[in-house]
């Protein structure tokens, strides 16, 4: 499989620390890529990065070309979107003007199909289709989950990136929120997950990353890492033992 993302050596600094430690991962085509770790470990720094939020040394490469001149706008349109840990929701809109915002540089250059696009999220996402006209502030969080990612989705992204979609959710809810996930894998949409829970993040992805005080410290496919003593215990806890 050919490469969606490949970051290379990746360093990010604030003011003269090292937040990122040259970093490197690679998300293939069609894959779920998780990346877990503890709070603080440099995970949405990480994405920050990806994304040209954060000023970044080292390589990326998004489908084979080089991303480093790239403006936000630019990877947006190039097809990477994220859908950050406070999902950014516009509050006093509703559901389907906050989805209309996520086609917004498809509309822009010039692109038809946004507005059938509507039916496709309204589908995978029924409860949003059932609230479309309600504003986004009144929705449950499990609700503004769903509706960060039908607007991300409306970007038509190549690449996901997803920050701690589980945060805040009641265990039911992640699960929902996880099998969601899995299903976007299989229209052909790669994904990279970054997450605190990795026991929610392992059972859906195909390889992972261990990131912790801004340096890989372990990586594999994700039974795997399942498996791993380490994680185990430091992340899935003691009662996974065999």
């Amino acid at each position: 499989m050919s490469a969606v993302l490949e970051v290379d050596e990746l360093r990010v600094f604030y003011r003269k620390v090292e937040a990122l430690h040259r970093v490197s991962l690679r998300v293939e085509e069609g894959t779920i890529v998780t990346v877990i770790g503890p709070n603080g470990a440099g995970k949405t720094t990480l994405l920050g990065a990806i994304m040209g939020l954060l000023p970044a040394v080292g390589g990326l490469r998004y489908l084979g070309e080089d991303l480093a001149a790239a403006r936000v706008e630019t990877r947006v349109a190039r097809g990477l979107s994220l859908v950050p840990e406070r999902r950014e929701l516009f509050g006093e809109l509703s559901v389907e003007d906050n989805l209309r915002l996520g086609a917004f540089q498809r509309v822009r250059h010039g692109e038809s199909g946004a507005d059938s696009d509507f039916d496709e999220v309204y589908t995978r996402f029924p409860r949003l289709a059932e609230r479309r006209t309600q504003l986004a502030a009144t929705l449950s969080g499990g609700e503004r989950q769903m509706l960060a990612l039908g607007r991300a989705l409306m970007a038509k992204p190549r690449l996901l990136m997803l920050d701690e979609p589980s945060l805040g959710l009641a265990p039911r809810i992640v699960r929902e929120i996880m099998r969601i996930v899995a299903d976007l894998r299989r229209t052909g949409v790669s994904i990279l997950l970054i997450e605190q829970n990795a026991r929610a993040a392992l059972q859906v992805a195909d390889y992972g990353y261990v990131l912790e005080t801004g340096e890989i410290a372990l990586e594999g496919p994700s039974s795997s890492l399942t498996g791993n003593p380490r994680v185990v215990e430091s992340y899935l806890g003691f009662a996974n033992r065999p």
